[in-house]
């Protein structure tokens, strides 16, 4: 099994697929990072070097910015990364657009799914199936 899981080769962020002990050397595609700290299950390694007020890109798309310089290998957590999610205060554009989709490789726009949610009810129930277009 992968030690670490990589969505998108933007990403400079992975998510541990296991607890990462410090010093243990992980590879994966192309890049090979040595574990700084220990990285518990489910968090997040830092590929590259992050430094502070840069994005955290995970799934393609900003998840958050560098509190402080996050060196490669290093534990990302709640404790050097601010969410900028719901923060209107960052529509600067100094953060790059959110991705819902990788692109295609031959940059043709991908297929898109748009789904229509059912209507509520007066108690906040949907009245019926999600219809898809």
């Amino acid at each position: 099994m992968k030690p670490a899981l990589v969505i998108s080769e933007r990403d400079n962020v992975a998510t541990a697929l296991e607890t990462l002990e410090a010093g243990r050397t992980v590879t994966l595609g192309t890049i090979a990072v040595t574990i700084s700290e220990r990285i518990p299950h489910g968090h997040k390694l830092a590929l590259m070097p992050i430094a502070s007020g840069q994005p955290v890109v995970k799934y393609g798309s900003p998840i958050g910015l560098a509190t402080c310089d996050i060196a490669a290998g290093a534990h990302v957590h709640v404790h050097n990364v601010a969410s900028s999610r719901g923060r209107g205060d960052l529509l600067d554009g100094s953060l790059p657009e959110p991705r819902l989709a990788e692109p295609s490789d031959a940059g043709e726009p991908a297929e898109t799914d748009t789904a229509t949610p059912a209507p509520l009810s007066d108690a906040g129930v949907a009245a019926g199936p999600v219809s898809r277009s």
